[in-house]
């Protein structure tokens, strides 16, 4: 049997669902294939589950941390079943959500594995599903492993490490990148002495290098340590422990090793290749509208090589729908996309770090604003500080195109940051806008009231 939908989209995540959805709002029949369930590994094994155990680790902080603010509590203990059934509750609330929405919608969902095998034709499970319109490609992403270290035991990748039976006592963590840091600081919060471990010369090297160096500096603070410019040579499970080596001879033993090297794009189990796909480091080449070499095909999410984040995913999602029906929506700038890390502090950034401003401007002005001269962060107790980054100097200075913050609950700040570098706006227009005291917003237009002339609680 041949099915024939205006719209079938492969695969049930950020990107997909959001394409489904989004199709259907604008009155094309559509077909949603999932093997697993909708939501992705956002909602069930990424964003959603990580970011509910990073609040259970904030509460242990708070409960430690209680009597500087003259509250007396006591942190008895850590008990992981409890925070599995939380973490669980906030997913399952969540999916059924969502599930109501795709029947809202009256979008089909196709159950099953499914592979395309070219003509805007999806196969599941041996039923064939023809789009009369278009096939959207969403299959998402996985872990990415390293040769020859095995998972298994007490080797886990992030899917692993989100059903951990106990909270160990030492945690080695197989890099610094974004999943890395979030389950160091995680694990660090709920007791675990954690190192981590990265090839790279600093912590989160995709952000700016003065993000890294705050975060190395409060990692340091926390008792996390981070062993930058080192690899990993060999893993040797042993009972219940495991013996990590380090190219710099050095012998680590550890009760968990957390592989956190990164995450790539699901292409190779569902077609793509075989019915000529154009791929590249096995992403799906897209062309700037996300149009692959097939006819009527596109790609959107983690498959497309670029940010692996689901916000990104979502937009992506909703400008392929657009176009199929028709429409004419603007490109998605990738450079304003907002980027958050949920270690403690918190990162938020959007636009061009300081390295790439230099690269595109003959000028840059740069500026920090220590959140030590904001109260609501001092009442709060977090450190960190905001780095804005201007093309351009004094008179003839340009827009602001990078705003970098460090701190805690720093990334509702980003909200605001995205409109400023999105609508390029100049340090001018912000630093004229009013900002709510006592907030942490305040920090984002004291910087701006800084890179404009015009400092208040900040030296000129």
């Amino acid at each position: 049997m041949t099915r024939t939908p205006d719209v079938v989209v492969l695969g049930g995540g950020s990107g997909g669902y959001a394409c489904a959805i989004r199709a259907a709002q604008l009155g094309l029949a559509v077909a949603l294939v999932e093997s697993d369930k909708v939501g992705g590994t956002c909602l069930h094994r990424g964003c959603i589950p990580t970011k509910a155990l990073v609040h259970a680790g904030e509460v242990a902080e708070t409960i430690r941390d209680s009597a500087r603010f003259g509250v007396l509590g006591t942190l008895d203990k850590i008990e992981i079943d409890r925070i599995h059934s939380y973490k669980d509750g906030v997913i399952g609330k969540l999916y059924k959500g969502l599930q109501g929405l795709v029947k809202h919608h009256g979008i089909e969902v196709v159950s099953g594995h499914g592979r395309y095998v070219g003509e805007r034709t999806v196969e599941v499970e041996g039923e064939r599903i023809t789009a009369n319109r278009a096939v959207v490609l969403a299959t998402g992403s996985q872990p990415r492993s390293v040769p020859g270290l095995p998972i298994g035991g007490r080797v886990v990748n992030s899917d692993g490490a989100l059903e951990l039976t106990e909270v160990p006592a030492r945690a080695v963590i197989l890099g610094g990148g974004v999943i890395g840091v979030e389950f160091a600081s995680v694990l660090a919060s709920l007791g675990t002495e954690v190192t981590v471990v990265e090839a790279l010369p600093r912590l989160v090297a995709a952000e700016d290098e003065w993000t890294s160096k705050q975060l190395a500096r409060a990692f340091r603070k926390r008792g996390i340590t981070a062993k930058t410019s080192t690899k990993l040579v060999e893993a040797v499970q042993s009972g219940d422990t495991v013996t990590v080596g380090l190219d710099s001879g050095e012998k680590i033993e550890t009760d968990l090793l957390l592989v956190a090297v990164g995450r790539e794009a699901r292409t190779t189990d569902s077609g793509f290749a075989e019915s000529g796909i154009a791929l590249e480091r096995g992403h799906v080449v897209v062309d700037e509208r996300l149009r692959t070499n097939h006819d009527g095909v596109w790609a959107v999410g983690d498959i497309v090589a670029g940010l692996q984040l689901a916000h990104r995913g979502f937009q992506q999602g909703l400008y392929v729908a657009d176009q199929i029906a028709g429409r004419d929506p603007a490109r998605i700038d990738e450079s304003g996309i907002p980027r958050v890390t949920y270690t403690s502090p918190e990162i938020a950034s959007v636009g061009l770090t300081e390295a790439q401003a230099r690269e595109k401007y003959a000028t840059v002005t740069t500026t920090e604003y220590d959140l030590a001269g904001n109260g609501k962060s001092q009442i709060l107790g977090t450190t960190g500080a905001v780095k804005l980054i201007r093309a351009g100097a004094g008179s003839d200075g340009g827009p602001v195109v990078g705003v970098h913050m460090v701190g805690d609950r720093i990334s509702e700040l980003v909200g605001e940051a995205q409109l400023i570098v999105n609508w390029n706006a100049y340090p001018e227009d912000v630093a004229a806008l009013v900002h709510a005291h006592p907030t942490q917003a305040e920090a984002l237009g004291e910087a701006h009231l800084a890179l404009a002339g015009q400092p208040l609680h900040a030296h000129g």
